[in-house]
């Protein structure tokens, strides 16, 4: 799909050019000056009525009527250099990717260096090119009837730069990874519950783990009851459909050690059990199992870009439902860990399942845990869909992960964790903890009970029960599963590499 060339000549046959502008020239330089001659000024002219406008995302459409060899000339405007963000060059090639698309361009030119600023590197700009074309004019494969209704898709995007080709070729894989990651993750978020089972769910895993010769176990039911695994198997119990825990281990070392581990809660649907949730957008639970996704979408990108670092992929999986076998409110579950819990809170039952996953990852040699879960209402008040909630025990280990959030522009917040909200879970009279402690400080609740079993390991809690799903477009991506924080993931494996070695 993407192919790079040294040499932009302007009467050459292009389908379709995309040019970068910035408002702080005032009049046309570089490329866009040479084009602005060979268009006898109409550049310039479009600039000073205001009929093309170099405004952050802005996009221009020009016909250039024979006079370039390009048909048509798409500016995306950038705004001004000093502000330019990687996320912000990420939205507005993903804005131009989406016009693209509506107007059936499929052949396009990138001038790539018109698109360089002092804040965003060369090799960041051909990244955030190959993500947004990718991740903005993605489309879920629907179940609705198809009347030769043909998906619209990039046959060729050919960047022109001065730098060394293989170094923009290297970002643009780069790039690419990231983006199959992401759209891995928002396929399955997007799928329905009765196509997306527990069992569906370890097919996926396993497929991808055979894809890249991965090593791969799928604990099954009894296989937990061996284990003890009293939590994941009490919130199952509701659903005819069995529990699995999925374990993919990615070696790139001799020795096991020093192993970065990511567990997904897979709660393929979450009715709430008795403690049932309301009707009304209750379809949307469907996405309960967004932590898992993104973990297996960065399974995907590992297995193309082969960082060189250890790395463990866990999920638990199961359904919450409600049959005569379901768990009850005050329900007294024994863990893996030996640790018993009182359930004051059905609909509290993805910690439930993360907790013996945690437990299990560290017997298999987790030296580094990252759980990611939509695990509390309580983070969709605090930060809407917009943020995503944080914790951690570690302050190397949490800088790591924000540094890595802030540089693929997913945006994070901490959560606190200070000593008197250890207590607040302990106030049960049959058991360790409870599950929940009710609306007070709901989602630092459900980062704590996850303390529990983590203990000493340096971990980070990802909460995204807010941003794992939008019931709006944006220039990513349409209404429906976001993918996100696999992006986070990805490059926390790369820059994990740095400080393994």
């Amino acid at each position: 799909m993407f192919t790079v060339q040294s040499e932009l000549n302007l009467n050459d046959k292009l389908h379709t050019l995309l040019v970068g502008i910035f408002q702080d020239d005032k009049k046309p330089t570089g490329l866009v000056k040479e084009i602005d001659g060979k268009l006898n000024g109409q550049v310039k002219e479009l600039f000073l009525s205001g009929d093309l406008s170099a405004k952050l995302k802005k996009i221009t459409k020009l016909y250039t009527l024979g006079s370039l060899g390009a048909k048509r000339i798409y500016f995306v405007g950038l705004g001004l250099r000093k502000d330019l963000t990687y996320r912000k060059i990420r939205e507005a090639f993903g804005k131009a990717a989406k016009e693209l698309k509506q107007n059936k361009h499929s052949e396009v030119a990138v001038a790539l260096d018109s698109f360089i600023s002092d804040q965003v590197e060369k090799g960041q700009t051909a990244h955030a090119l190959a993500e947004a074309f990718i991740t903005a004019t993605y489309q879920f494969e629907d179940y609705k009837e198809k009347k030769n209704d043909k998906r619209f898709s990039f046959e060729s995007v050919n960047v022109f730069t001065n730098t060394e080709v293989q170094s923009i070729e290297d970002s643009l894989n780069e790039g690419i990874a990231y983006a199959a990651g992401t759209n891995v993750a928002r396929n399955l978020v997007n799928t329905p519950g009765n196509l997306l089972t527990p069992t569906d769910l370890a097919d996926s895993a396993v497929s991808i783990a055979k894809k890249y010769d991965f090593e791969y176990d799928v604990l099954e039911k009894e296989d937990m009851k061996e284990l003890g695994m009293g939590a994941l198997l009490a919130v199952s119990q509701g659903s005819v459909e069995d529990p699995k825990l999925i374990v993919v281990k990615y070696k790139a070392k001799e020795n096991w050690d020093n192993v970065l581990t990511f567990v997904g809660k897979g709660l393929t649907f979450d009715a709430g059990g008795y403690s049932l949730k309301p009707a009304p957008n209750m379809h949307e639970m469907k996405s309960d199992m967004g932590g898992s996704a993104a973990v297996l979408g960065a399974m995907e990108a590992v297995g193309r870009l082969k960082p060189d670092t250890n790395i463990m992929f866990v999920i638990p999986s199961s359904e919450n439902l409600i049959n005569g076998a379901a768990m009850k409110p005050g329900d007294v579950l024994t863990s893996m860990s030996g640790k018993t819990i009182e359930i004051t809170n059905t609909d509290a039952e993805g910690r439930l399942i993360l907790a013996d996953a945690i437990t299990y990852a560290k017997e298999l040699g987790a030296s580094y845990l990252v759980d990611l879960a939509t695990l509390t209402g309580g983070v969709v008040v605090a930060l809407g869909d917009i943020a995503t909630g944080v914790m951690s025990n570690d302050e190397e280990f949490f800088n790591l992960f924000n540094d890595c959030a802030e540089e693929t522009g997913e945006y994070v917040w901490r959560l606190p964790m200070f000593e008197p909200y250890t207590k607040i879970l302990r106030i049960s009279d049959v058991a360790d903890f409870v599950n929940s402690a009710g609306k007070l400080a709901h989602p630092v609740q459900g980062g704590v009970f996850l303390s529990e079993f983590v203990g000493d390991t340096p971990w980070v809690h990802i909460d995204i029960a807010g941003t794992a799903y939008s019931n709006k477009a944006n220039e990513l991506g349409p209404k429906g599963a976001t993918g996100v924080m696999t992006r986070s993931l990805i490059k926390l494996t790369e820059r994990f590499v740095a400080k393994s070695n």
